[in-house]
């Protein structure tokens, strides 16, 4: 029960045996509404299964807002960019906590996303909203604010093997290791089974009052996060194929899911010749330590504390970490219908660009 949060394990075990795959692909109950919440295959059988639960619920609650700090580094370990952005994500369906199971009018959404950035000030009041349809054989709909048009524009939504600021590293599609609709994916196998150290405990700094975390590695020293790892008894990997993107230049990626939690450990991809692409990993944690923690209801709040994307081929590696609170007064938030509100409409997107 530390390695998620508290509601979606128990949802996970209560609702086990009551999902299936529609005859679009699509999980839903026995009964054929949308799904309930938790796992929807907690003893998942193949790739599919796996990939469908990660897909579904990224972040395991309701609704969540982050706080995060991106540093852009070069090959010669030199922060080239550092931002601050705001993350959000919203869950209309399988609701565990928000009232209601479904959100009435909005069955047929399976979440909510948006991403704005806050500093510096070249990108002050850039941001992104995605909303993802239920049917994962559907892109979702993309629009952006650019603050030096001041509109809102809807985006080409298989542009997903970009980077939404100069220097990332990071994709839309490398979120959560499954940032794309699962059926716009294919080819799904297991293809090793084993032990593994990963992050999976210990992605908290609860000696910093920011939750700021600690460096080493790389020509200054910058280049990869601290990070406490700790043996997996089993990791699963599946090779996933983009059966939907006929221009991307990923060929295949590797997911190494926790048997025990079907959280994602790490991912590799690897371009259009089998050549090794990019890496990206996470770190998770539960945020308690001794007296000092960060409550989510009647639980301690579980969360991902960094995350490194690394472009294999140019050296160029993106940090990311969940902080405290950001510039403009954004705080982290949990399971909070203000999220919504705040940061996930269209004119949440003005207000923010401006």
């Amino acid at each position: 029960m530390k390695l998620s949060p508290w509601e979606y394990l128990e949802a996970s075990f209560k609702n086990r045996g009551q999902a299936k795959f529609d005859d679009k692909g699509n999980v839903v109950t026995l009964d054929g509404k949308p799904w309930i919440g938790g796992m929807p295959f907690p003893d998942a059988k193949n790739g599919l299964e796996l990939f469908a639960g990660l897909t579904m619920s990224w972040g395991r609650h309701d609704a969540s807002f982050y706080a995060i700090r991106e540093y852009d580094l070069s090959r010669e370990g030199k922060i080239n960019y550092q931002y601050e952005n705001g993350w959000a994500e919203y869950a209309p369906t399988g609701r565990l906590v928000l009232p209601g199971v479904y959100w009435t009018g909005h069955e047929d959404k399976l979440r909510y996303q948006s991403v704005f950035f806050s500093e510096p000030d070249s990108v002050r009041g850039t941001s992104y909203l995605n909303i993802w349809h239920y049917d994962q054989n559907k892109f979702p709909e993309l629009y952006g604010y650019i603050p030096d048009f001041k509109r809102i524009r809807r985006f080409p939504t298989d542009q997903r093997f970009e980077p939404l600021v100069p220097g990332s590293s990071l994709y839309l599609s490398d979120a959560w290791a499954a940032g794309d609709p699962l059926h716009t994916w294919g080819n799904y196998k297991i293809v090793s089974r084993g032990p593994m150290l990963a992050g999976v405990s210990g992605g908290w700094n609860s000696a910093s009052e920011s939750w700021a975390h600690t460096t080493h590695g790389g020509p200054k020293g910058e280049t990869f996060w601290d990070t406490d790892v700790e043996l997996v008894p089993e990791a699963i990997a599946v090779d996933a194929e983009p059966t939907g993107f006929p221009r991307a230049p990923v060929g295949k990626k590797r997911v190494w899911f926790d048997a025990r939690t079907q959280l994602p450990l790490g991912m590799v991809s690897f371009d259009r010749r089998g050549e090794i692409f990019r890496s990206f990993d996470g770190a998770y944690g539960l945020y308690e330590d001794g007296d000092k923690r960060v409550m989510d209801g009647k639980h301690p709040y579980w969360s991902w504390g960094h995350v490194h994307a690394f472009d294999v081929q140019t050296g160029q590696m993106t940090r990311l970490e969940q902080m405290a609170s950001m510039s403009g007064g954004h705080k982290m938030m949990v399971n909070s219908q203000d999220i919504y509100d705040r940061y996930l409409t269209n004119g949440a997107l003005r207000r923010l660009g401006n």
